[in-house]
C-alpha cells in the first residue's frame, strides 16, 4: 500500500542542495503534503538509490550448487538486501553467455521468467540487464526473440572468450572450474570455446545488425570493459549509447568524445583501484568522466562510495549522490526518479546523521527496508 507521510525535521537533499525542511509523498509521488506526520529529526532523507548494473545477486539464486529450488523466492530475498541498502531501482545483470550454468541464455531466460513472476511482490523496481557474449552469433535470433518477450530493455555486449590463448591453442586460466560449474567436462567446454573463437570473423556484420533491431526496439546499449579508443569508436557507429567499467582513461576519453555515458564501479571508488589492476575509479571521477557508479557484485558499496568521495573532498555529497541516483537515471531515461522534486516518484532513503546507517527505504511510496528508531517513529 502506498503511504500519505509528512516527514518534518530532516534534513533533506533537495534539487536545491542540503536543507532542514519537510519532506511529503501521497500516493507514490513526492507531494505538497501528506496526511500523517513523521518526526525524522537527526537524520537525512537523500533520493533512492539507482543502481545501473549489479551481479550480487548470484549469490541469492546459486549461493552453492542445487541450494536453491524457487527461484522466485530468491529474488525476493535479493530484494530484501537491495532495499537495506537504499537501492530502489534495481537492474540485475545476467549473462547470456557459452560459459554455460547461471550464465547460459537457458538461465537467463529462467531469471526472466521469475522476475515475472514476482513483479507485484516487490516494491523495488528490479529489472533485468542481459550481457550477451558477441560470439553467440547462433544465438542471435533467439536472444532478440528473448528481448521481445520479456520486455528486456537493456542489453550490454561482452567478449570474454580468452583469445590470446585460444589463438595460440593452448588452454586458458580457470578452464576446468569454469566447466565444472557449467556442467561439462573441460574437454568439451575447451572444444566449444575454441569453435567460437575461430567464427569471430562473422561477428562484426552480424552484431551490427542485432544492435540496429534491438535499437528499433528502444533497447538500450552498452559496451563493456573496453580498453582502448578503438573499440569505442566501432560501438559508437552501432548505437552503443552506455560505456561499462572502461578499463583505461584512453576508453573513458574516447566514449565521453563518442557523447556515451561512462558507468564506473562503487567497489572501485571504495577500494581507491580496481580488483584486476585497472584505472582507478577515482581518478575518472576526478577527471568528470563518470556519469554514474554501479555495485557491480558489492550492494553497499553505492551508498558508502557516495560518503567516502565526499569525506576525501573528491565531490561535495550532493553531487556524489547523484552518481548514485539522479545520474543513474538519467543514463536508464528514467526520468521519474532520482530526484525529490515534486512529483517525482516517491523514491528516498531515510539515514542516521551519526553513524550513516540506512534506516528506512521508500520505493514508489511503499516502504521495503525499516529498522530501528526510525520504524518507532513511522509506527507511532
Amino acid at each position: 500500500m502506498s503511504l500519505s507521510l509528512r516527514l518534518a525535521g530532516a534534513v533533506v537533499m533537495t534539487p536545491r542542495g542540503f536543507q532542514k525542511t519537510e519532506l511529503s509523498f501521497c500516493n507514490g509521488v513526492i507531494a505538497k503534503t501528506g496526511d500523517r506526520e513523521v518526526d525524522l529529526s537527526g537524520f537525512m532523507i537523500l533520493p533512492g538509490i539507482v543502481d545501473v548494473h549489479g551481479d550480487a545477486f548470484e549469490k541469492h539464486i546459486a549461493p552453492r550448487r542445487g541450494a536453491v529450488k524457487d527461484l522466485a523466492r530468491a529474488l525476493l530475498s535479493n530484494e530484501a538486501e537491495l532495499a537495506a541498502n537504499g537501492i530502489t531501482t534495481a537492474v540485475m545483470a545476467q549473462f547470456c553467455s557459452w560459459e554455460g550454468g547461471m550464465r547460459s541464455p537457458e538461465f537467463a531466460e529462467k531469471l526472466l521468467c521469475a522476475l515475472s513472476e514476482i513483479a507485484t511482490r516487490t516494491a523495488t523496481d528490479m529489472r533485468v540487464q542481459l550481457r550477451l557474449e558477441v560470439s553467440l552469433v547462433d544465438y542471435y535470433d533467439e536472444f532478440l526473440d528473448l528481448c521481445k518477450t520479456y520486455g528486456v530493455q537493456y542489453v550490454v555486449f561482452n567478449d570474454h572468450l580468452p583469445h590470446d590463448a585460444l589463438f595460440r591453442q593452448k588452454k586458458p586460466p580457470r578452464l576446468t572450474g569454469q566447466a565444472l560449474r557449467a556442467g561439462k567436462s573441460p574437454e568439451s567446454h575447451y572444444r566449444n570455446m575454441l569453435a567460437l573463437h575461430s567464427r569471430m570473423e562473422n561477428v562484426p556484420h552480424a552484431l551490427k545488425a542485432l544492435a540496429r533491431k534491438l535499437s528499433d526496439m528502444g533497447v538500450l546499449l552498452g559496451s563493456h570493459d573496453d580498453r582502448s579508443e578503438g573499440p569505442q569508436s566501432e560501438w559508437h557507429g552501432m548505437g552503443v549509447e552506455i560505456a561499462e567499467f572502461p578499463e583505461t582513461e584512453e576508453a573513458a576519453k574516447a566514449a565521453r568524445s563518442n557523447g556515451a555515458s561512462i558507468v564506473l564501479g562503487a567497489p572501485n571508488a571504495m577500494r581507491g583501484g580496481s580488483h584486476n589492476g585497472n584505472i582507478s575509479a577515482v581518478d575518472l571521477i576526478s577527471a568528470g568522466l563518470c556519469d554514474a557508479l554501479a555495485s557491480d557484485y558489492h550492494y553497499p558499496s553505492l551508498a558508502n562510495s557516495a560518503f567516502a568521495l565526499s569525506d576525501a573532498g573528491v565531490l561535495d555529497l550532493t553531487t556524489s549522490w547523484k552518481l548514485i541516483s539522479s545520474g543513474p537515471a538519467k543514463l536508464l531515461g528514467l526520468n521519474d526518479r532520482g530526484s525529490l522534486a515534486r512529483d517525482m516518484r516517491a523514491d528516498l532513503v531515510v539515514v542516521d546523521q551519526n553513524n550513516r546507517d540506512i534506516c528506512a527505504t521508500i520505493s514508489n511510496g511503499r516502504i521495503s527496508h525499516l529498522k530501528g528508531e526510525v520504524a518507532e517513529r513511522f509506527i507511532g
